[in-house]
């Protein structure tokens, strides 16, 4: 009898190691699908604790950074490397639905693991819907930034091109930097080439139009997101890694005024940014926002039901950036400043009227402020010489950035948290 008892033991332990087992090795799963595709990580963290927990394994066994995650358990010990692949959101979205499912008791492990099986298997958005994205989202900006409808046409074809050559040419055989620089680089030539012939009103409005899908806006804003969340090492790296991008973009567009001016004579003599009257007004700057911000949501892989979403959370923190400089008189870093607490407040709450990650509205709506064109002009007073007025544009852009950190920070830290204790007392009251 008690060598029954010992054996029925023995067999229920090493059931539970199973189960433990098991519930950790799909709770890493999930995990690296989120971080490869764009989850910031307290997005990871929390997913991976909820699906351990309903399963009874310790959830206090991961440890995510921005490219590797530590498992480990009684029994069970992993380590994965995980570099980021690019955004597909809509697998964010669609893994943070599963471990929903997996609370609420809707699949056993091996349901579970077919579930995230398929989420692994979803496709990327067609070629076509990602270049048609990256030319509407040029257009879109060319518009935000003051160019004119002829601009905005240039900007349009120049968006285009420059996904195919990326998509096509670059982004399957070279490094993430050297893509971007090839990248920068082929889209400032066309818009020189193009406005040389007699296309387009400002040159300068059509590159920063054109160039913008290939602006960092995952990692920007989820470097951010992570400080905010007191994931330092994480935090740091993601802006690093943007910042690098950020790099590469102002070297190609550099080297091609650079290589222009050798053969023309002299780099061309560009005096700002132009601003059109008509496109000025707030209706079409209002929708150049909109169509803007809904094209990136497709570049980051957004599902096609909240395209919309995204389009009204980068609209809404257009409206505010008008509104403070137009109608308060506010400079530019203070109106950067509150637009960006909007769009997180309205990203916010879509994701609770959606129940969708807050990251897919926000990342999108953000967009539209940060500072692309600081970058830009930058890069063109530096190798014009005109070094006085390079660090006036890079100031400028560094306290832009310094803003949309403030303002998501402030958000996240200050806002929600008092809206959360909030709720708390009410629910207790009630």
């Amino acid at each position: 009898m008690r060598d029954l008892t010992l054996h029925f033991c023995f067999m229920e332990e090493e059931k539970d190691k199973a189960v433990e087992q098991q519930a950790l090795t799909l709770a890493t799963e999930a995990g690296h699908i989120l971080l490869e595709n764009g989850a910031e990580i307290s997005r990871v963290e929390e997913t991976m604790e909820r699906i351990a927990s309903h399963y009874d394994v310790d959830s206090e066994n991961f440890f995510v950074l921005s490219n590797g995650i530590f498992t480990t358990g009684h029994n069970f010990a992993n380590v994965e490397y995980i570099p980021f692949k690019g955004t597909q959101l809509d697998k964010v979205v669609a893994v943070n639905q599963v471990s929903r499912d997996i609370e609420k008791g809707r699949y056993t492990l091996d349901e579970a693991r077919a579930a995230l099986r398929r989420v692994r298997a979803m496709p990327p958005k067609p070629f076509w819907e990602q270049v048609l994205a990256a030319a509407l989202g040029s257009a879109g900006f060319c518009i935000i930034f003051g160019g004119s409808f002829i601009d905005s046409l240039v900007a349009f074809v120049a968006g285009f091109l420059l996904y195919v050559f990326v998509l096509k040419a670059t982004a399957p055989y070279l490094s993430k930097i050297f893509s971007n620089i090839c990248g920068a680089a082929f889209v400032t030539l066309f818009c020189l080439l193009t406005y040389r012939a007699g296309f387009g009103d400002n040159l300068s409005n059509v590159i920063i139009g054109a160039v913008i899908p290939l602006i960092p806006g995952v990692p920007f804003t989820n470097g951010i997101r992570d400080i905010a969340n007191e994931d330092y090492i994480a935090g740091i790296t993601r802006l690093l890694d943007a910042t690098m991008v950020f790099f590469g973009i102002a070297l190609g567009v550099s080297l091609t005024f650079l290589i222009d001016g050798r053969i023309s004579g002299g780099v061309i003599a560009l005096e700002g940014m132009g601003v059109d009257r008509v496109t000025a007004l707030v209706p079409i700057q209002l929708a150049a926002a909109f169509v803007g911000t809904a094209a990136f949501a497709v570049l980051f892989g957004v599902p096609r039901r909240y395209y919309g979403h995204c389009g009204v959370c980068g609209t809404i923190g257009w409206i505010v950036y008008l509104a403070m400089v137009r109608g308060a008189g506010s400079n530019v870093v203070e109106a950067t400043c509150l637009a960006t607490i909007a769009v997180a407040l309205t990203a916010r709450e879509l994701a609770v009227w959606q129940r969708c990650p807050m990251t897919v509205f926000l990342i999108s709506g953000i967009f539209p402020l940060v500072p692309g064109a600081g970058i830009y002009w930058t890069s063109y007073y530096v190798i014009s010489g005109r070094l006085r007025d390079a660090m006036s544009a890079g100031f400028t852009a560094i306290a832009l950035t310094v803003a949309i950190i403030f303002g998501i920070v402030f958000t996240t830290d200050v806002i929600f948290r008092f809206l959360k204790r909030r709720r708390k007392h009410r629910q207790a009251a009630s």
